[in-house]
């Protein structure tokens, strides 16, 4: 019976292992928890397309405006979703942020006209709705910055027609167009966002 009882020497390490343990559960936990808080606070590109000025409103409202065409799945468009929202806190009272969903028929008007073959594409348009620059890619935040430091000044844009990594639009517009409405997951709905 005495080779089955512990020693009392053996007790104080495995509670010290077992406490550690414990304690390196919880922050791991705690660490996990605020990681999935962190990722969830960025805005996807659905809920800034959401709070975006409408393009009918930016047309009429006398401020200058920078329109975004953008998709959901464009990689590129999501990288800049971060900049996007942080350009909008900055310049949101003076400037018109619009942003069109291509994969939207409704702006495939909007599309033609602005010569729309890979996004993100901007247009930077002056306040009476004028188009005065195009960017197509990703841009950094500084050079639209400086556009729009420029736009709201009406002087010459810094960086007339700067080109980046965009995601292409591939096959016939109107036949992509007729594919999305004919998709059986937009439930013959004709708006997407």
């Amino acid at each position: 019976m005495a080779d089955n009882q512990p020693l009392t020497s053996d007790i104080a390490p495995s509670r010290a292992r077992n406490l550690v343990v414990a304690v390196a559960a919880v922050v791991l936990a705690a660490a996990m928890f605020l990681g999935i808080r962190t990722q969830s606070a960025t805005l996807s590109l659905s809920e800034l397309a959401a709070s975006a000025v409408p393009y009918e409103e930016a047309q009429t409202n006398g401020k200058p405006t920078l329109l975004e065409f953008y998709a959901n799945w464009c990689t590129s468009c999501q990288a800049m979703a971060g900049d996007m929202a942080e350009l909008r806190e900055s310049y949101g009272d003076r400037v018109n942020f619009v942003m069109l969903n291509i994969d939207n028929n409704k702006w495939l008007p909007e599309m033609l006209a602005y010569r729309v073959e890979g996004i993100p594409h901007f247009v930077y348009m002056g306040s009476a709705g004028d188009p005065i620059a195009t960017a197509v890619g990703e841009q950094p935040r500084q050079i639209l910055s400086e556009n729009l430091d420029a736009l709201m000044a009406e002087a010459p844009l810094p960086h007339q027609q700067t080109f980046g990594r965009t995601s292409a639009i591939e096959g016939d517009v109107v036949f992509r167009q007729s594919a999305v409405n004919n998709d059986p997951r937009a439930h013959g709905s004709t708006v997407v966002n």
